[in-house]
């Protein structure tokens, strides 16, 4: 059976995909097991060797003998990849997994190549609250927790379509031990490591539901500048946003992780892998609805055209290492200038944003183009952008 015991804790996990494949580590959030992964490792199963594993408390895992921290959640990690003979990997956690992800980035930053972090904080509610949920869940049971945590989970709009696609989470929380529940709400709300993440040398994705009540999207981004070099996603979710949005999220990680993918398979990726990994790195640079609009006027004529482009300006150049995508976004606009390609220079400085590119950034880049490729260029190029700016104001209001 695939267990293994660590200070006298039976963990439970899961090993699957090709064996030569780069590992990625999934950690659940606090109420789930590591089920509520299913539709990433459906879509990442060929291109990773993928380990899940019930936190200590939950699912099959073995209930602490007391309180957790979040020092022993990450030191149950470091001894699963022992045990299995796993010198690095990557890591994605939620919530609760995203602090135990943020653990193992500053005490054990050698044994990752990237860490993702969803709907995380390194601080999480109070102690008082916390110490009232623990004395609520030892004395009532799990479920009356049950609907209230979907709701905290997902949008209202999301709960009310899923359906019953939402059974599996229900069944997951309300089967749990309360004992185990307990001892991991009091790890959370011990954590605080707020200062520590300020030294994670790993690179981070840092991932955000605009909707998430627990774990906000402002919590979030300070997050994400806290960490040297991290990456900032917002999702239009809330808690779980790996299920609320499975697409998106996935996109995300391929993005991120894609480089480790090619790298470990010692070849440059195949057609539809370039091709999918361009698409997610396009999606997140232009966003999903230019891309969907892009991909619905294909034609016959424009197809092979738009998935050369996909694969070899998204797929090959985008995704490369030796810059930044912010650096890519502010020279790409300075060189649609250059070369008067206006309708491209308003799609890039639309996108800019996305890139953690700022408006002054862009009129610094601006500036330098009116002396590198004339005043009229630069003129012309103010204009789009005013126009591109009051358009994206208008959206916001």
């Amino acid at each position: 059976m695939p267990f293994i015991t660590h200070a006298g804790n039976r963990l439970f996990y899961t090993l699957e995909g090709p064996a030569s494949a780069p590992v990625l580590i999934f950690s659940n959030s606090l109420g789930t097991d590591h089920t509520m992964w299913a539709p990433q490792v459906e879509a990442l199963g060929q291109q990773f060797r993928i380990l899940r594993y019930d936190t200590r408390g939950h699912g099959r895992s073995a209930l602490p003998p007391g309180p957790s921290s979040v020092a022993e959640l990450g030191s149950d990690v470091i001894a699963l990849m022992d045990a299995l003979q796993i010198q690095k990997a990557a890591f994605c956690g939620l919530s609760m997994g995203g602090l135990t992800g943020m653990w193992l980035g500053v005490n054990a930053p050698q044994r990752f190549t990237r860490i993702v972090l969803a709907n995380t904080a390194p601080r999480i509610g109070t102690h008082e609250a916390w110490n009232t949920r623990i004395e609520g869940v030892l004395r009532d049971g799990m479920t009356p927790l049950v609907e209230g945590s979907l709701q905290r989970w997902f949008t209202p709009a999301f709960v009310s379509a899923a359906g019953n696609q939402l059974d599996d989470l229900r069944q997951v929380l309300t089967g749990l031990d309360a004992r185990g529940y307990a001892a991991n709400c009091a790890a959370v709300r011990d954590a605080d490591l707020r200062e520590a993440v300020k030294t994670i040398p790993v690179p981070v994705l840092v991932i955000a539901g605009s909707a998430d009540p627990s774990t906000t999207a402002e919590q979030g981004r300070a997050l994400a500048d806290a960490i040297p070099g991290a990456r900032y996603l917002e999702l239009e979710a809330a808690h779980l946003s790996n299920r609320e949005q499975p697409a998106r999220f996935t996109e995300a990680l391929l993005d991120f992780l894609g480089g480790d993918a090619q790298q470990a398979a010692g070849r440059p990726a195949n057609d539809g892998e370039r091709y999918q990994a361009g698409l997610a790195v396009r999606r997140a640079v232009l966003g999903s609805a230019h891309v969907d609009r892009s991909l619905a006027k294909l034609n016959p004529l424009t197809e092979e055209f738009q998935n050369l482009i996909t694969r070899y300006a998204w797929g090959e150049i985008w995704t490369r290492e030796g810059l930044p995508r912010h650096s890519r976004s502010l020279i790409t606009i300075a060189m649609m200038v250059a070369l008067n390609r206006g309708e491209e220079l308003k799609l890039h400085l639309r996108a800019a944003a996305n890139n953690k590119v700022s408006r002054d950034e862009v009129k610094e880049v601006l500036l330098q183009t009116a002396i590198y490729c004339g005043v009229p260029a630069a003129n012309s190029a103010f204009h789009m952008a005013e126009e591109v700016f009051a358009e994206e104001d208008l959206k916001g209001v």
